[in-house]
């Protein structure tokens, strides 16, 4: 099970004790809560967790259900579920690789590690929980010997250029830094790089129903295949 300690840096320069750590069922009415305040209309209600989610989640792949405290109080979480990922076939839907958020495809025999959500509330932003996240399930990935961690990221700020761009060419002002996009920007400060655009990834007004997906290789797994090919 994962458990880490450390200290964050609040807005008022004081140091401020968190943990990361595997969430339990006393936590899910705190991240129900929390997914709400992230995600208000126009995301669709309906993708917000429920209770039976999230009891799949800890009861499938424990190690894939992380969450954050800072003193004491649930601020955050994420969840993944392990899947054999095919890279000349990468499309997929959301509902497709995450079972509709139930993780009942979870497969411990798979290579990859498939984000399902992140989530950090609007009160604990600007203190970099979201990354801090990630990188600990990165931990996860490199534990489990995993080829790497991947997911399809929103785009919420593409409706704002899609009468100029296609989705693959705002993509390619993110990455340039042309332009600043609240998902992708983050994901690729995480160290996550784009896979391929996907139609039809989610059910996203602010998107237009796209999603990048974008991947974070293990660096170990990366260096064995250097070693093996040489």
């Amino acid at each position: 099970m994962y458990r880490k300690e450390f200290y964050i840096y609040g807005q008022d320069g004081r140091p401020v004790p968190a943990v990361i750590r595997n969430y339990r069922q006393e936590d899910f009415d705190g991240m129900i809560a929390i997914q709400q305040a992230c995600f208000p209309p126009p995301f669709p209600s309906e993708l917000w967790w429920n209770r039976e989610q999230l009891e799949n989640h800890a009861a499938l792949f424990p190690e894939g259900a992380l969450c954050v405290e800072i003193e004491g109080r649930l601020a955050g979480s994420m969840t993944g579920l392990i899947v054999r990922f095919d890279p000349e076939h990468p499309d997929h839907t959301w509902a497709e690789i995450t079972d509709e958020g139930y993780i009942r495809n979870h497969n411990p025999d798979g290579d990859t590690l498939y984000v399902v959500d992140i989530s950090v509330a609007p009160h604990y932003r600007k203190l970099g929980l979201g990354k801090w996240l990630m990188f600990s399930m990165y931990e996860v990935v490199v534990q489990l010997g995993l080829d790497r961690l991947l997911g399809g990221g929103r785009m919420p700020g593409y409706h704002r250029h899609a009468a100029s761009l296609s989705a693959e060419q705002y993509v390619q002002a993110v990455i340039h830094g042309e332009l600043k996009d609240p998902v992708l920007s983050f994901l690729l400060r995480c160290g996550r790089t784009p896979v391929k655009v996907i139609a039809g990834y989610l059910e996203d007004e602010e998107s237009l129903n796209y999603g990048t997906l974008m991947e974070w290789r293990n660096p170990f797994k990366a260096a064995a295949s250097v070693v093996e090919l040489n």
